[in-house]
């Protein structure tokens, strides 16, 4: 018997959503390249494109961005318990539970019709960023905002995170980052998702698995760690050093390597172009140079292996130019793939919605006689 460690290659259902061709370093939304949607597109555009198949006309793309605007605000009761939440949790749980308690608040929570899914879909997709701005801002004791008429998905995102409106510059970078992190296949995440979905367990609960999977930094965790390595580093002259000891150590260098890519990630060289332009301007400069030095000392050694840099590798920089704190990286990656997520759900109920039952290879004992306690 043959065990897929890691359910390596092994193909549960069809998708139209996603396709990666990793020894090439491609990646496709519904057979558009990713380099294209970033460049032209919007979140709420490749939101749409998620959900539907195909992108929409500018009349389709007016109408579902209205829906979404009118979907963003948040329950006042959940705003009161998202204040009282402890300033010491972790942002993804308290994001979990706050995403735990909407459902809660839904009279309709278990319905899971293909209408009533969408809209949940759409009321998910438009809250998750008010949520994590929220969480932001009471974490640092400042007034949570509401959602601000006449700004885009990302610019408001942005609003209610900091208290000002962002920049054309600044929105866009928010947007490629949101499109970028949409959707990526069948990670762990979005199996976390179909999984508990095909129990028909309602959306709420599958999403909140979904965040759950996410929290790792095996998963969404991993652009926090590449931020811990920056500041491990120091500059970009102890680049060298330091990589002799991670060698020595048989240590990873984190944002470089990936389970699919053995090419360079596509996320990462659109990233890597965006956060060299906020770094010129206003950014981080020294940490995209130690990212720059690291890429180019370590790719000598790793590129060969087919080990590149993925999208985590410059999303800690871009989130950090954008004010957020370490803490929040991987809830702005949340607020970006409940499109995916979603998407996901919503695609799986018309494939196949069948239970997921994978099985394992016994080998433990079997007719072990039981011995009372008394003689153990």
């Amino acid at each position: 018997m043959n065990i897929a460690r890691g359910l390596e290659d092994v193909i549960f259902t069809e998708s139209s959503l996603c396709y990666i061709d990793g020894d090439q370093g491609k990646l496709y939304y519904s057979g558009y390249k990713i380099q294209d949607l970033a460049e032209y597109s919007t979140f709420e555009e490749v939101s749409y494109l998620l959900l539907h198949g195909k992108l929409p006309t500018r009349a389709e793309l007016k109408a579902f961005s209205a829906a979404l605007v009118a979907e963003r605000a948040l329950p006042r009761s959940l705003i009161r318990n998202i204040k009282a939440y402890p300033k010491t949790a972790h942002p993804m749980s308290a994001l979990r539970t706050a995403i735990s308690e909407l459902g809660m608040l839904d009279p309709h929570e278990d319905e899971i019709s293909p209408e009533g899914l969408y809209q949940k879909s759409l009321s998910l997709i438009a809250k998750f960023p008010t949520v994590v701005a929220a969480i932001k801002r009471s974490r640092e004791g400042l007034s949570i905002l509401a959602p601000r008429k006449g700004l885009s998905h990302a610019a408001n995102f942005l609003y209610m995170s900091t208290g000002k409106v962002p920049s054309k510059e600044e929105t866009k970078l928010m947007d490629v980052a949101l499109i970028l992190q949409a959707e990526h296949g069948f990670n762990a995440s979005t199996f976390t998702a179909i999984a508990a979905y095909s129990t028909q367990a309602d959306l709420y609960s599958s999403i909140v698995a979904a965040i759950s999977a996410l929290k790792g930094p095996r998963h969404g965790g991993a652009n926090e760690a590449v931020m811990k390595m920056l500041a491990e580093i120091g500059s970009p002259e102890r680049v060298s050093s330091w990589l002799a000891e991670l060698q020595a150590k048989k240590g990873r260098v984190m944002g470089m390597g990936h389970r699919v890519y053995k090419a360079y990630d596509p996320r990462a060289g659109v990233l890597n172009k965006y956060a060299a332009e906020v770094a010129a301007k206003h950014g981080h400069s020294k940490e995209y140079a130690i990212l720059k030095e690291v890429e180019r000392q370590a790719g000598a050694i790793y590129n060969p292996k087919g080990i590149y840099p993925n999208v985590d590798f410059y999303s800690g920089v871009v989130y950090s130019d954008l004010g957020y704190g370490l803490e929040f990286f991987t809830p702005i990656f949340a607020v970006a793939r409940i499109s995916g997520w979603t998407a996901h759900i919503l695609e799986y109920t018309k494939v196949d919605n069948r239970l997921l039952r994978p099985d394992s290879l016994y080998t433990g004992k079997l007719d072990v006689p039981y011995v009372p306690i008394t003689k153990r």
